[in-house]
């Protein structure tokens, strides 16, 4: 018997998804949960990854100009998703993957294209050239070049998958970090209040210093963030938050936004929607029980908060 078993924590750590993944369940007696976890973020990454030369979303982008590709249905589910959103033109856009590319900031070759090749680009990043069909589950990139690139939304996909894994297994508490994303499932078993501590990143400073923390009950907290990929060159830093709408890194006052919300993809959306913006959108949030709040840090190290309170 173990003493304290609802206190009980299994942890295990490993690299995938392009960052380190951290997963943590509370009142288990074994580490079945996080193993299994693991397993299936292997599943998702192998669909989804477009730095390998197969998966299913390369596949797509093999075919680019030539045909529509069939996909399983949660990878299609995922494309459908990410395109609807990336028709709203607020920043985010899944079919970046060649200006992302061009640019390679955060990988080798890093470099500041020039002009012509950016407009290129742009010509091939409409999410309106992306062609999907419910029946047939295909998508088809109707460009030759075209690319789609699922790493803005993938990782909050995938953790609230991981949830749902959970909760299958009759595990009600837990912690998936995911790199920047993080799922709380359930209550804390490590406070009397039964809330979470969750420390916002300070993107002034080196990963793991704070501005503070806020306490709140079961939720995602997402973060983007300009403060760790990026180019210098002559002085001048270029990050790697490219927007869509320019062909270049967002320029923006924001350092970098952290959102608290109910489902981890939903996170992944409204923290760009709000960097985007450059600060605060009017009625964000209002009329959707699903956002909970966010922390707006800006460059000069100042910050604002939107229905949460930093302690």
């Amino acid at each position: 018997m173990i003493a304290d078993l609802a206190q009980h924590r299994v942890d295990k750590s490993g690299y995938a998804l392009g960052t380190t993944i951290n997963l943590t369940t509370f009142g288990t007696i074994d580490d079945r949960g996080v193993n299994e976890a693991f397993k299936l973020i292997q599943t998702y990454e192998d669909s989804l990854t477009v730095n390998r030369s197969h998966s299913e979303v390369m596949a797509i982008n093999h075919a680019a100009g030539v045909e529509a590709v069939q996909v399983s249905s949660a990878t299609y589910d995922l494309i459908k998703t990410a395109i609807e959103y990336s028709r709203q033109n607020f920043g985010f856009n899944t079919t970046i993957g060649p200006l992302v590319k061009l640019w390679k900031i955060g990988f080798v070759g890093a470099n500041l294209p020039n002009d012509n090749d950016i407009k290129k680009r742009m010509n091939i990043i409409n999410p309106d050239d992306v062609k999907l069909d419910d029946n047939q589950m295909s998508v088809f990139l109707m460009k030759s070049g075209m690319e789609l690139d699922l790493g803005g939304i993938a990782k909050g996909y995938i953790a609230d998958r991981i949830r749902d894994l959970w909760r299958a297994m009759g595990i009600g508490s837990g912690i998936i970090d995911l790199g920047g994303n993080i799922l709380f499932v359930g209550k804390s078993p490590t406070h009397d209040d039964r809330h979470w501590i969750v420390g916002v990143q300070d993107p002034t400073s080196s990963r793991g210093e704070t501005i503070g923390n806020v306490r709140i009950g079961e939720c995602s907290a997402v973060t983007t963030g300009i403060y760790e990929r990026y180019l210098e060159i002559n002085g001048k830093k270029y990050h790697h938050v490219i927007d869509p709408r320019t062909g270049y890194p967002l320029d923006t006052d924001l350092a970098g936004v952290t959102v608290f919300v109910k489902n981890s993809i939903e996170g992944e959306l409204e923290a760009k929607r709000l960097f985007f913006a450059g600060g605060p959108i009017p009625d964000w949030g209002v009329g959707n029980d699903d956002i909970y709040g966010a922390v707006l840090i800006y460059k000069d190290g100042s910050f604002t908060t939107i229905d949460v309170s930093i302690i």
